[in-house]
């Protein structure tokens, strides 16, 4: 009995190694990636092939150790020292780590748990993460630890709290405001997310929080917005717009309000978002003195704009959100029921939902996109962010459709990787140790076996579709490796396991997804 207890644990013991070499590697006191095409942050061209020299989690160089189509002379490669570990990624791409200014750890609503999350995240080469505002900063915090230390899967956390959290009353007072950022700083938060506040109220946190050095975010909620709109913002010492909201109404020439109608209701959503897709055309016109001279102040500022353009793609091809493909094998079925129509789920606005309304958004899109590039052209950081978990946006594949956005919007496929690196490191005060692959920084990288400038599609957790010179039709790309903190991450054994959280989800209910209004 006792040898059969043994053997048991043993078995355990094997099987608990297997699945862990299988998942993740590392971390090593030496890593060296062999063979790779670079692709930096920093809107350098690429260039390879190099290999990349890491050890204890620092990258120690980065040597050009041939030319393409030419054999490498091994004899000039860096040594392998005892112990450590050598990742061949001849004919492969290797990019900075994946910066996602807007990102929340799942939801009590959507079912989504941070473990389901994190494994998203981390197999689409996200290995940082701001977190707008969460269940609870203690909740977050701990997560942050959790992940400092690696004791989970899970990408860097930059934790901002929502302005007001926690307070036992209202905050009505300045003074109340500067107390409560200074609680906010001493319990560990990186920073605040606001939504709005009342004048006297923004000023006095806004000035509070830059004076303790701390970074700041906020989605110009239109409930305040007629009074402190992006520029008010700006001014008093806000770091990071979300979205767009405020940005349209600092714009504003001929009016204060936006054109409501007057049986408007902000808590009817399809109201809510129905009228911001009208809210673009209402601004000054692109290039004209107001919307350059707003432009200008922002620059000077150096102000950083978090476009998030996925999460409100729905809103001009509803159909095209609802049936992306990969819905059906890594969506939950408590996420895909928050999507669906409702008059309670933040987000789920299709109570009629039509042309209108997307022709609108198309517009929306087409002014949005414009003043983001041009900020763009003249200096300003613009970085990605994704807000998934509503709006039928998924975890990851929605970071990786911002960036196909970015590109939309007319920036270089170059500057869409800096955005999603360098430029969120830059917003978050973290660019000395993340964002680029220069020596001295961590070893956060992502390995892929597709050109990405050629098509960002490669990047998806699905690969994308290509058609050989066999004429055979297949899938390339996704993420190969996620490394964070010099840790090796099996970005698609990551997929795998929470495809298994879904099929389980599933079996469990005998759920199968079905479209809106369409019965068994």
């Amino acid at each position: 009995m006792k040898k059969l207890y043994v053997l048991a644990i043993a078995f355990l013991v094997f099987a608990f190694a297997k699945a862990y070499s299988q998942t993740q590697q590392g971390p090593f006191n030496q890593l060296i990636i062999r063979g790779a095409t670079l692709i930096n942050g920093d809107g350098a061209p690429p260039i390879g092939p190099v290999d990349i020299i890491v050890e204890n989690n620092i990258i120690k160089n980065v040597q050009v150790v041939g030319y393409p189509g030419v054999a490498i002379d091994e004899s000039k490669r860096p040594k392998l020292k005892a112990g450590g570990k050598e990742l061949d990624a001849t004919g492969m791409y290797v990019l900075p780590g994946f910066v996602d200014m807007h990102g929340h750890i799942g939801g009590t609503a959507q079912g989504a748990d941070w473990d389901y999350v994190f494994k998203l995240w981390m197999a689409h080469g996200i290995t940082t993460v701001r977190e707008p505002s969460g269940r609870s900063i203690d909740w977050t915090l701990d997560l942050k630890k959790k992940s400092a230390k690696n004791e989970i899967i899970a990408p860097r956390i930059v934790a901002h709290t929502g302005f007001g959290a926690g307070s036992k009353e209202p905050i009505i007072t300045a003074e109340q405001a500067r107390e409560w950022v200074r609680s906010n700083a001493k319990k560990g938060a990186d920073g605040i997310k606001f939504f709005g506040a009342e004048p006297h109220i923004m000023q006095a946190a806004l000035e509070e929080n830059k004076k303790l050095g701390l970074t700041s975010s906020m989605h110009h909620a239109q409930m305040s917005v007629a009074r402190w709109n992006v520029l008010n913002s700006a001014r008093a010492g806000l770091t990071t717009m979300e979205h767009w909201y405020g940005l349209p109404e600092a714009l504003f020439e001929d009016r204060t309000v936006q054109n409501y109608p007057l049986d408007y209701n902000y808590n009817n959503e399809q109201h809510r978002f129905g009228e911001a897709g009208r809210l673009w055309e209402q601004a000054a016109k692109p290039y004209s003195d107001h919307w350059n001279a707003v432009m200008d102040e922002l620059l000077a500022l150096d102000f950083t704009l978090d476009p998030t353009f996925n999460i409100y793609e729905a809103s001009r091809d509803l159909m095209r959100a609802r049936r992306a493909e990969w819905h059906e094998d890594y969506t939950l079925p408590s996420l895909w029921r928050f999507y669906q129509p409702s008059k309670v789920s933040h987000g789920s606005y299709w109570h009629f939902w039509g042309t209108e309304e997307e022709v609108h958004w198309k517009n929306n899109y087409r002014l949005w996109m414009t003043f983001i590039n041009e900020y763009k052209n003249r200096g300003g950081r613009v970085t990605a962010g994704s807000d998934s978990g509503f709006i039928f946006q998924l975890y990851g594949f929605a970071y990786i459709r911002e960036l196909e956005l970015l590109r939309e919007a007319g920036f270089h496929p170059l500057e869409v990787i800096r955005s999603a690196t360098l430029n969120g490191a830059e917003a978050l005060r973290m660019d000395d140790k993340i964002g680029s692959i220069q020596p001295g920084k961590l070893a956060d990288m992502v390995i892929v076996n597709e050109n990405p400038l050629q098509n960002l599609k490669v990047l998806y957790g699905t690969g994308a579709i290509k058609l050989t010179d066999d004429n055979e039709v297949i899938r390339t790309g996704g993420v190969s490796y996620t490394i964070k903190d010099g840790i090796i991450y099996n970005a698609k054994q990551l997929l795998k396991e929470v495809k298994e959280m879904v099929d389980k989800a599933k079996a469990e209910e005998n759920f199968k997804i079905l479209q809106p209004g369409v019965k068994n």
